[in-house]
């Protein structure tokens, strides 16, 4: 039940990002913002990872701060997946990134404290 409320928030959050972020376009179903949080949970299970380990070192030059390029590949890798979903560049992807992080942590915070 956890999983789906995260899910659902994330879908919600890609639907405000993409009203008042240009450069990312999503069509107007409710089906295609729930695929886009499906796709970045199973993208960020799999192929995160990997990327991580495979930029280890400039990782670590930058001091963690390619990992923002990295979130930003996940993103463009599902704008390459999902039909109705599209971003338009890599920075444009790279804010997409930090805005959702920052959405999902307003959104969980909200959930710890109603259970309270």
């Amino acid at each position: 039940m956890k999983t789906i409320i995260k899910l659902i928030l994330t879908a919600l959050a890609v639907i405000i990002i993409a009203k008042f972020l240009p450069g990312v376009s999503i069509d107007d179903s409710l089906t295609t913002p729930l695929i886009v949080a499906l796709v970045l949970a199973v993208l960020n299970v799999l192929v995160k990872p990997l990327l991580i380990i495979l930029t280890l070192p400039i990782t670590i030059l930058t001091l963690g701060l390619f990992l923002l390029v990295v979130n930003a590949l996940i993103i463009l890798l599902a704008d390459k997946l999902i039909d109705g979903f599209g971003v338009s560049s890599i920075w444009t992807a790279i804010l997409f990134s930090i805005l959702l992080s920052i959405l999902q942590s307003i959104f969980h915070s909200l959930i710890k404290e109603e259970k309270k």
